[in-house]
């Protein structure tokens, strides 16, 4: 079926590009070793740390996300390392799938895949462990699968109250540039993201923040790394360079959608994701259905995951609306599949955007044969009109 108008991508990230940086991405490809790179990457890695909230040098790959969870683990770990992990979803889940890969040894404290990592159980965990064989807890900030965002400030101070060495790796994915988050303040070790959610970027970038702790384990890790090599690509960086080629017009990118971010204001950019997720949750109440997160205090601002009705399958009704509406939403991801499906409210989004998506909603649901209440746009409208 032909569609007139833009295509709704409201998936939890890769999210809307803006046009101003696909502009910014067809300027002509640079010299990677002349002065106009070197300048542009200066100011690129200046303006990441501002995100991140780091005093030190952020590390930029040419890789997606999940790069910067294997450079997390490999340049700070050594083979049959134990490292702690907490399962809030699919994506804590590979997380630990890939330090098994690795030849570490993870534990994973068992989650219900409707809350975030809950710092007591973090906190009793590493308490027991008074031979300190835990030498990293990895955490998932913003699941994305599940719409719930883990407390990280908590974990940290749940870390500290154990008394316990192990270093704190967070994975902000699909949180950097949405959520707040603050990699020095919060005592982050390392932190991993990616470029294609909040940072409205095409896929194939990611970063590692690191804090000095992290750099010092980083001297006493054994497990092999090149590609993915920090001492190389802080060297580099340091002069506006890179150990090898770069995504160049990818950077071009990621400058103007940091300017794009600056320009709104970080704080601006908090408050616009948290209204769009009451608006979204309050229509999907009003409708009748349910949100798949359970603690009001870690509802993600990025997305919303809405549980099916019993006896409909959440895959046929994204069918519907993408074949009908022209928009596409986020599925169920391993043993969510067709039992719930995801509303992205991310990156490059208005208001009226999102009153447009939750209409496409509405309407799909019906459509799907679900009995809602019809208010629920209206609902979502009420909070986006007195914001």
């Amino acid at each position: 079926m032909t569609h007139s108008g833009r295509h709704f991508l409201q998936i939890p990230g890769p999210s809307n590009v803006p046009d101003s940086v696909l502009r910014a991405m067809s300027m002509p490809t640079i010299d990677h070793r002349g002065p106009e790179f070197q300048a542009l990457l200066s100011q690129v890695l200046a303006g990441v740390a501002d995100i991140f909230r780091t005093s030190n040098q952020v590390i930029i790959y040419p890789a997606t996300g999940t790069g910067a969870w294997e450079a997390a683990l490999v340049n700070t770990l050594s083979p049959g390392d134990e490292i702690l992990c907490y399962e809030t979803g699919h994506f804590s889940s590979l997380w630990k799938a890939m330090a098994e890969k690795w030849g570490l040894k993870p534990t994973m404290i068992e989650g219900d895949w409707r809350t975030g990592a809950d710092p007591e159980k973090i906190s009793a965990a590493l308490a027991e462990d008074t031979a300190h064989r835990f030498k990293a807890v990895c955490v998932v900030h913003n699941e994305t699968s599940t719409g719930v965002t883990s407390r990280i400030p908590e974990i940290r101070r749940s870390i500290d109250a154990a008394g316990h060495p192990a270093l704190l790796m967070v994975d902000t994915i699909s949180s950097l540039g949405s959520v707040d988050y603050r990699h020095d303040e919060w005592g982050v070790d390392v932190t991993v993201s990616g470029s294609q959610k909040g940072l409205m970027l095409p896929p194939g970038m990611s970063f590692n923040a690191v804090s000095d702790k992290a750099l010092d384990a980083h001297e006493r890790s054994t497990l092999p790394k090149s590609f993915w090599n920090w001492t190389e690509m802080l060297a580099s960086g340091k002069n506006g360079q890179t150990p090898y080629t770069p995504n160049t017009n990818l950077l071009y990118g990621l400058k103007e959608a940091l300017r794009i971010l600056d320009e709104e204001g970080m704080d601006n950019v908090f408050a616009r994701h948290i209204r769009f997720g009451e608006a979204t949750r309050a229509a999907v109440d009003a409708w009748g259905l349910e949100v798949l997160c359970t603690n009001e205090n870690e509802h993600s601002p990025v997305l919303t995951a809405v549980l099916m009705p019993e006896g409909f399958d959440a895959d046929e009704l994204r069918r519907i609306i993408l074949e009908r509406f022209n928009m596409s939403l986020g599925a169920g991801l391993s043993k969510l599949k067709g039992k719930i499906f995801r509303i992205g409210h991310l990156g490059d989004l208005s208001d009226l955007t999102l009153a447009g998506t939750l209409s496409g909603v509405q309407m799909g649901l019906q459509l799907a044969g679900i009995k809602v209440n019809p208010s629920g746009v209206e609902a979502a409208l009420d909070i986006l009109r007195d914001a």
